[in-house]
C-alpha cells in the first residue's frame, strides 16, 4: 500500500480488508440516537459510539490492523508508538493480544488515565517534555537503538485503513447518510471515514471538525498547502497534533468536503450535553464531531446525519479543572 504514480497510499479495498482482520476482535460499536438531538438539530442523527471500543477509542482499529500485518521478524522485535494517549493504549492492547512487545513514547502531561491504562496493557512507557523534545525524533532514536518497528498514530496506511472500518460499520448498519461529522487531529480517522463514505455513500458530505486552537487541518484544507500548529493549547488532547501527515493530507484534500473548528467552551458544552442527555461518557476530543453538529458547521435540517464519537477515555481531574 505505497503511493505510486499519484495513486493514494490507501483505498477502500484496504478498509474492507482491515474489517475482515478486525472481525471478532474489535467491538462492533453501537449506533445511538436521541429524539432530543433530532428536535434540536432538525435532522435524523446517528451517533457511532467508538467510546465503547476496546481501549476506549477508535484507535484500537488502526493499531490492531497495523500490528496484525507485521511480518514474523517484526513482531518478534516489537513496535514503538508515540501518542498523547488513545493510540498509546490501542497499540499496547493490540500488542498484548498479538504477543507483540510495545514501547510507547508519551508526553509527561498526558492524561493520567491514559498513562495508567497504557502501562496496564503491558507496554513500556517512555515519557518526555513536549516543550523541549520532539516525540518523533525521540521515538525514531529509541526504535533504531532497539530494532523496533514504528507504528505512528495516524500517518500510516494500515492505521488509516483500520480507522475507516468505524464509518464502514456505520453505513452498513444505518444506510446512506447526507452528512458525516468526524473529529480530526492528524487525519487518520477522517481519511479512513472519507474513503468508506466515498464507496458506500457517495452523496454523503464528510465534514472534519478540529479544535480552534489547533486549526492546522482546516487551514491546510482551505489553502491546499500543509499547515502546522505547534503544541496547541486545547482541552482536546487527542487533537493536539502538529499537522496532517504526508498520507492523510492528500486523502483529506481528495475525499473530505469541508473542515471547520469549534472552541473549547463549545466542545465542553457538547460533551456535557452527550453525558447528560444521552448518558454517553465522551472525552473532549471524542465530542468534536458532535460540537460541529450542534454549532451548525453544516446545514443538516431535514437530513440524515452521522456523528463519529471517537473516544471516551476521560481524565476527570483535568476535565474538572477545565469546567
Amino acid at each position: 500500500m505505497s503511493a505510486a504514480d499519484g495513486e493514494p497510499a490507501v483505498g477502500y479495498a484496504d478498509v474492507a480488508a482491515a474489517a475482515a482482520r478486525l472481525a471478532g476482535v474489535a467491538h462492533r460499536t453501537p449506533v445511538m440516537t436521541s429524539r432530543t438531538v433530532n428536535a434540536r438539530t432538525g435532522a435524523e442523527v446517528f451517533f457511532k459510539c467508538e467510546s465503547f471500543q476496546r481501549a476506549g477509542a477508535f484507535k484500537f482499529r488502526g493499531a490492531y490492523n497495523a500490528l496484525a500485518r507485521l511480518g514474523a521478524a517484526e513482531r518478534a522485535r516489537g513496535v514503538l508508538a508515540f501518542s498523547s494517549g488513545n493510540h498509546a493504549q490501542a497499540v499496547a492492547a493490540a500488542g498484548r493480544l498479538l504477543g507483540v512487545r510495545a514501547v510507547v513514547v508519551m508526553p509527561e502531561d498526558a492524561p493520567s488515565v491514559k498513562l495508567a491504562a497504557t502501562r496496564a496493557y503491558g507496554a513500556e512507557v517512555v515519557t518526555y517534555d513536549k516543550k523541549v523534545t520532539d516525540r518523533e525524533v525521540l521515538g525514531a532514536s529509541i526504535a533504531a537503538e532497539r530494532g523496533l518497528t514504528i507504528v505512528p498514530p495516524f500517518d500510516h496506511a494500515d492505521v488509516i485503513a483500520g480507522q475507516g472500518t468505524a464509518a464502514k460499520e456505520l453505513f452498513e448498519d444505518i444506510g446512506p447518510l447526507d452528512v458525516l461529522f468526524v473529529p480530526c487531529g492528524g487525519g487518520g480517522l477522517i481519511s479512513g471515514s472519507a474513503l468508506a463514505a466515498a464507496h458506500l455513500a457517495p452523496a454523503c458530505r464528510v465534514i472534519g471538525i478540529e479544535p480552534a486552537a489547533g486549526d492546522d487541518a482546516t487551514r491546510s484544507f482551505r489553502t491546499g498547502t500543509l499547515q502546522s500548529c505547534r503544541n496547541p493549547e486545547t482541552i482536546a488532547d487527542g487533537a493536539r497534533t502538529h499537522s496532517l501527515g504526508k498520507i492523510t493530507f492528500p486523502l483529506v484534500l481528495r475525499h473530505v468536503h469541508d473542515m471547520a473548528t469549534v472552541t473549547d467552551p463549545e466542545l465542553l458544552d457538547a460533551m456535557l450535553y452527550l453525558w447528560e442527555r444521552m448518558k454517553i461518557v465522551v472525552e473532549p476530543t471524542g465530542a468534536l464531531g458532535a460540537a460541529g453538529l450542534f454549532e451548525g458547521k453544516a446545514d443538516v435540517r431535514g437530513k440524515r446525519v452521522g456523528v463519529l464519537i471517537s473516544g471516551g477515555n476521560v481524565d476527570l481531574a483535568s476535565l474538572c479543572r477545565a469546567l
